[in-house]
């Protein structure tokens, strides 16, 4: 067996204990937290990691709504030069018990699937819920995946890609073409 993770921060829910009228979680990564984050993400730094979340019972479950703001900095992928990025991101996540594989419904049950949502719930097992891996998500599929300073291109450093006929295949070519044999 191997061991659970631990969080980064502290922001677990009980289902079980949750308020009908629901309960709100703040969160603002002091800077240990922020070096956990930004190594866990393989970036340069994170300056600021401040997320509010509304958390209500849904269904047996729980529905997270929320907004997370971040600061960032990433390396470019043209120069490796420190890039700063903000990133501000609405949060809407629902979370359900997982279906229980033993259990047939119960006969005329109803089962609610909105095929028009492209967010099917997440499935939880057990009492708890934790929302610093749904705090991470958000954050690692906002981050640009190719961040680079404005104008920055592999020109602007004097690098050139040069033409498709300088690559080894048309040196090939050019050798074979050069000697006046046909294969």
């Amino acid at each position: 067996m191997s061991e659970r993770e631990t969080p980064i921060f502290d922001a677990v829910v009980r289902i079980d204990r949750l308020p009908a009228s629901g309960r709100s979680i703040a969160v603002d990564a002091n800077e240990e937290e922020r070096a956990a984050i930004a190594e866990a993400m393989q970036i340069v730094s994170v300056e600021s990691f401040v997320a509010t979340l509304g958390i209500v019972p849904f269904r047996g479950g729980l529905r997270a709504q929320g907004k997370l703001d971040a600061r960032v900095t990433q390396a470019s992928v043209v120069s490796f030069e420190p890039v700063p990025e903000t990133v501000s991101e609405d949060i809407d996540r629902v979370f359900l018990p997982a279906p229980r594989e033993n259990q047939a419904p119960a006969p005329g049950s109803e089962i609610f699937i909105d095929l028009e949502n492209d967010d099917f719930p997440d499935h939880i097992d057990g009492p708890e819920v934790d929302l610093s891996a749904l705090l991470l998500e958000t954050l690692a599929l906002a981050l640009d995946p190719y961040p680079r300073a404005p104008g920055e291109s592999l020109d602007s450093l004097g690098i050139s890609l040069g033409d498709a006929e300088e690559g080894p295949f048309a040196k090939l070519a050019r050798l074979k073409g050069g000697d006046g044999e046909k294969s």
